[in-house]
């Protein structure tokens, strides 16, 4: 979409804003509130709205957004002042009143990448700073195994080594890049020989705009080159997970639902998925719902519809529970007979079975995500989740070490704290317990029963002020939340510590 905005063109397509044919510096922040601002001119646009367009999954605060509001009027020559363009009302939000026509640029092609597809990447060579020749090898053997890592992820498109190792140029041109192997991701970085360290910088670049998605620096000492190839990988996986969806989501918003088909559907889907409430889950349900309708064979869409199901029942959310144990299901086993090598697909399979306490049988789905993508922090997280429920303490550190390692800021960060702080109250550590439990209730996207895991283990600590805290906050999150509800959802096998987490949760008023 394109408008034209008194003498401003706003391009969303080509990420451009022009006065007079005169491009016009703007930050992508600014752009894409200014974009969001002029598409829902019709309206008043709510703090939490333009928060959600412009920092998906972020935490901001109302002074980010008052400084993006000004470098926008700045950019369109307006200012807090007359707010002939951009109006602020008081305690409601902000309003585009300046004048605009839409003018769709008719000489802009319609090609592939208008519909967003299956995400597409290239990994290029590392370039190598520094005289030391033997950096030569790995400069190609590091980005060889990475290609071999992304390849085992079912929704991305990965270009193979012979392809994308001809651009080998000191400073590789991006579009050229994009254009000739036809993707929208690229993979660089350096190598170098710093001191008695060797460090791999790395970005992931949208090609299509030219921004730098997500950017890493690891480093480890020379003689543990295995160590660093393991980080290096581990890493990427991991962040691309992360970074790439959310993209994804954020390139189809700004560009209208003309062009949600079933891959946009699918990312829009995940941004609400990890936000464990019933609207949230309830919009991730359309949009894979959607997925599914454009393209039955999509399994990774009967995935995220098994994982809305799921968090239906975990959360005590659906009317019917029953029911949504038997959606999680059903949409699992499509999703499988779809694709049985997808680890999502596997993943949710692993979290149907708990639903019916089933945590043998969850364990062997959970690995077969796992030994289909070893570097699947959230399936190393469900698997922690099963040894917790069945008391296995060696296997449940472990393995939230790992998800914690692969992926320090994943969306279910407070689950991987809440996981551990469990153990620990089996373990009968409960000072560790409340700490972690804290940690998990504290983070970002924490829902109720993160909250009353808090209570517990303060409770079993003895800290009854930090326990009634976490209670209130708990009843803030979910008013009719009761002990059976944390007992459905954490299906503890250690009759002790049940015994001992109903008696806590009681006497804090549940």
């Amino acid at each position: 979409m394109a408008w034209q905005c008194g003498t401003f063109r706003l391009d969303a397509e080509r990420h451009e804003l022009a006065r007079d044919g005169v491009a016009v510096h703007i930050e992508p922040q600014v752009f894409a509130l200014l974009v969001h601002l002029v598409r829902n001119r019709d309206r008043v646009v709510g703090k939490d709205e333009l928060a959600a367009a412009v920092w998906p999954g972020g935490v901001v605060s109302d002074a980010s957004i008052a400084s993006r509001v000004r470098s926008a009027r700045a950019a369109l020559g307006d200012d807090g002042g007359r707010q002939e363009v951009i109006r602020t009302l008081h305690g409601i939000g902000f309003r585009y009143v300046g004048p605009v026509t839409d003018c769709t640029s008719a000489a802009l092609p319609v090609h592939a990448a208008r519909r967003l597809g299956r995400p597409s990447i290239a990994v290029l060579p590392l370039r190598v700073l520094g005289a030391d020749a033997g950096l030569d090898v790995l400069a190609e053997a590091v980005p060889h195994e990475i290609i071999t890592a992304l390849s085992r992820l079912r929704w991305l498109a990965v270009t193979a080594r012979g392809s994308s190792f001809r651009f080998r140029q000191a400073e590789p041109d991006f579009g050229l890049v994009a254009t000739s192997l036809g993707v929208r991701y690229v993979l660089s970085g350096v190598i170098e020989g710093a001191g008695r360290r060797l460090v791999v910088t790395l970005a992931l670049t949208d090609c299509e705009n030219g921004e730098v998605v997500w950017a890493d620096r690891i480093g480890t000492a020379p003689d543990a080159l295995d160590a660093l190839r393991h980080a290096v990988i581990a890493r990427i996986v991991a962040a691309l997970e992360l970074h790439i969806p959310e993209n994804e989501a954020r390139i189809a918003l700004l560009r209208g639902s003309q062009d949600f088909d079933a891959w946009a559907n699918y990312h829009l889907g995940l941004r609400h998925l990890y936000r464990f409430t019933a609207a949230d889950t309830a919009i991730a349900r359309t949009h894979f719902a959607k997925a599914v309708a454009l393209d039955p064979a999509f399994a990774r869409a009967e995935a995220g519809l098994s994982f809305t199901a799921f968090i239906d029942a975990f959360l005590s959310i659906a009317p019917d529970i029953p029911a949504a144990r038997r959606a999680a299901w059903h949409h699992a086993e499509r999703g499988l007979a779809l694709d049985p090598l997808d680890p999502f697909v596997n993943f949710v399979m692993g979290r149907a079975h708990w639903l019916v306490d089933d945590a043998e049988g969850a364990r062997h789905w959970l690995a077969r995500a796992t030994d289909l993508n070893p570097n699947y922090a959230q399936g190393y997280y469900a698997s922690a989740f099963t040894s917790m429920l069945i008391g296995d303490a060696a296997a449940c550190e472990g393995e939230v070490a790992a998800a914690l390692d692969l992926s320090p800021v994943d969306p279910l960060l407070y689950g991987m704290y809440g996981v551990r702080s469990q153990m620990l109250i089996q373990q009968g550590d409960y000072a560790a317990a409340a700490r972690w439990a804290e940690k998990a209730a504290m983070t970002p996207g924490a829902h109720h029963l993160i909250a009353m895991i808090a209570a517990t283990a303060c409770g079993l600590a003895g800290a009854g002020e930090q326990a009634a805290r976490w209670s209130a906050a708990a009843r803030a999150k979910r008013s009719d939340v009761t002990v059976d509800d944390y007992l459905r959802a954490f299906p503890i096998r250690d009759a002790q510590a049940r015994q001992a987490i109903t008696a806590t949760l009681q006497r804090q008023g549940f």
